[in-house]
């Protein structure tokens, strides 16, 4: 009947805009001032999350092309990098990406609740390829960078949707400094009252993937969504803390309403100097 082809028409444009949009991927820049960094030189983070490469569609090259003119301090990866035990190849040609990128303090990775299906020989064989080539994994750790003599406290917080947050290990033994915290799921931020951060930095809602025209789907994913807080910059109890939309999608390769993001963070102390 005519009116079931109409109907098909239409669902195959829509998907097709919709894969498009995959491909769409948004740089956006994000200034952060902080009186904690006092005479610190600006700090430059780049920002990945939710790589899925199940179903990611911007290949290394792109990837590279879009990043080379920048000079970073730091990469942040915030998990959910894959979770087939056969993707983990594919994830080498990335890995090289960054490190060519040459950030001065390093590569930084925390996991997500996807990287946790992988059985633990696969899981940590993820591990071992992103050591591999340079990055630094917490798992409920933290590490110090001293940059112009100043204390940076990178604290990596581990998936809080598969419960395997441990605030406590995450901050232990730190030093009076700036507390940057990589976690996968923004919802502990929620459970932070006690510990301290500076600026956190999460992905894991994907700003919905797919809106129509909001994330109702993500209701079941913690209080945040249902706080209207999904994607983007925000502040829970005065404390600022970032979203990512994620680089990569799950479930079905498409978008609607959302973009991948890759996202630059400027953080430089609020007095200027």
């Amino acid at each position: 009947m005519i009116w079931i082809a109409a109907i098909c028409v239409l669902f195959g444009v829509v998907g097709n805009m919709a894969y498009k949009n995959t491909r769409q991927v948004q740089i956006n820049t994000i200034k952060v001032d902080s009186q904690d960094m006092n005479s610190m030189p600006p700090l430059n983070i780049l920002h990945l999350s939710d790589l899925h490469l199940e179903n990611i569609s911007i290949t290394p090259m792109e990837l590279y092309n879009k990043l080379k003119n920048q000079n970073y301090d730091l990469i942040a990866l915030t998990g959910d990098f894959l979770d087939r035990k056969w993707t983990i190849p594919k994830l080498v040609p990335y890995l090289e990406v960054l490190r060519d990128l040459n950030p001065r303090h390093g590569i930084i990775a925390v996991f997500g609740n996807h990287d946790y299906v992988l059985r633990k020989k696969n899981f940590y064989k993820l591990k071992e390829t992103l050591e591999q080539y340079g990055c630094i994994t917490l798992q409920n750790e933290n590490v110090t960078l001293e940059i112009n003599d100043q204390t940076i406290n990178v604290i990596g917080i581990d998936d809080y949707s598969t419960k395997r947050s441990d605030l406590e290990a995450s901050f232990r033994g730190i030093k009076a400094g700036y507390n940057l915290v990589l976690t996968h799921d923004p919802n502990v931020v929620l459970e932070m009252k006690d510990f301290h951060f500076d600026y956190l930095l999460s992905g894991h809602f994907h700003g919905g993937q797919i809106l129509y025209p909001k994330a109702y789907h993500l209701v079941k994913m913690g209080k945040l969504p249902r706080m209207n807080m999904v994607k983007g910059f925000h502040r829970h109890e005065g404390r600022p803390f970032y979203i990512s939309e994620g680089l990569g999608q799950t479930g079905v390769n498409i978008r609607i309403g959302s973009r991948p993001e890759i996202t630059l963070h400027h953080l430089e102390s609020s007095s200027g100097n």
